[in-house]
């Protein structure tokens, strides 16, 4: 009588998906921000949270503070004159300047991707305003003396007597530009606002026009021979292939803009804010501003996240 003996084969280790190796991979390289935000940035926003419902007791030997719920707030919306239409201001700036970043930066980044002599230097000296724009360069420029004059309706007297315009063009000059064309007013104003701002829009163009570029870069010049056999033109190469190819770029773009308009020194409420809180008791107000200031940064990002994510399209890869 014979027995069958069955051996067991030992098991194989399942190996993990590349996906998973690479989220792995992801969360290592992000780990010392993770654990940096937690033990460093993390009490402090605790802290500017607790401190807006608060108000600053001083006391013999230092300070207490005394709960005023959302007496700060109130104050913020309410009481101070200032912050309301300072908020406004930068909301109506933000809307003039997110399609004008966008529209120049992406017209600038198709033009610096076509192929022609000296494309690399283009390219840094359209990066450069970004560089000179940060840090302490920034603060020197805000001091400017030709800025202060460039700001003043009266503009700068070049010794003739006359004080050149403050202004590149005017209203007038766009609208005998458009003067063939069926268009109104608020599009004049828009040309024109467009037009004088141009300085800010180049130095605030530079990081968009790279995402631009690294999105162009990475379409397929097989598409683009393929739409030219079946003879597409240009115009209609850039709206059927480039533009929609290039379209997450739009939105990353567009958040980015967002978050940088809003988050910079030269920023009129991150100013205004920033005189408060060296007011006497001005720091918990500050801190209430900055709150209300934030959560209105978080409900535009998702908004126009929403917006540009209806018109996005994402190629599949199979």
């Amino acid at each position: 009588m014979t027995t069958d003996i069955k051996v067991a084969k030992p098991k194989k280790r399942k190996s993990a998906s590349l996906s998973s190796r690479k989220a792995r991979a992801g969360w290592i390289f992000v780990l010392p921000f993770v654990i940096g935000f937690i033990l460093v940035y993390l009490p402090i926003v605790y802290d500017s949270i607790r401190y807006s419902f608060y108000r600053i007791q001083p006391t013999g030997g230092g300070f207490e503070l005394v709960s005023v719920g959302w007496s700060n707030y109130n104050e913020a919306l309410f009481v101070n004159p200032n912050y309301v239409s300072t908020l406004l201001t930068g909301l109506k700036d933000l809307v003039f300047d997110i399609p004008m970043i966008l529209i120049f930066s992406l017209f600038m980044a198709v033009l610096l991707n076509q192929k022609m002599v000296g494309r690399s230097a283009f390219r840094a000296i359209f990066f450069i305003p970004v560089i000179l724009s940060t840090g302490i360069m920034e603060s020197i420029e805000s001091q400017n003396l030709l800025s202060s004059y460039m700001g003043e309706s009266s503009g700068i007297d070049d010794g003739s007597g006359q004080s050149t315009a403050s202004e590149i063009v005017s209203s007038l000059d766009v609208e005998k530009m458009f003067s063939g064309m069926a268009v109104g007013q608020e599009l004049v104003q828009y040309v024109t606002v467009a037009i004088n701002n141009i300085y800010n829009i180049v130095n605030r163009s530079g990081v968009q026009m790279l995402i631009f570029l690294a999105g162009l870069q990475s379409i397929s010049p097989a598409i683009y021979e393929s739409v030219q056999i079946d003879g597409a033109t240009s115009w209609e190469t850039f709206w059927k292939i480039t533009f929609p190819m290039i379209s997450p770029m739009i939105l990353v773009n567009a958040v980015y803009t967002v978050i940088d308009s809003f988050t910079t020194d030269s920023n009129k409420v991150m100013i205004f804010i920033a005189n408060e809180y060296n007011k006497t008791n001005g720091n918990v107000v500050s801190s209430a501003m900055s709150w209300m200031y934030f959560l209105i940064v978080i409900g535009i990002i998702a908004i126009v996240t929403a917006v540009f994510s209806a018109f996005v399209f994402y190629q599949k890869k199979d």
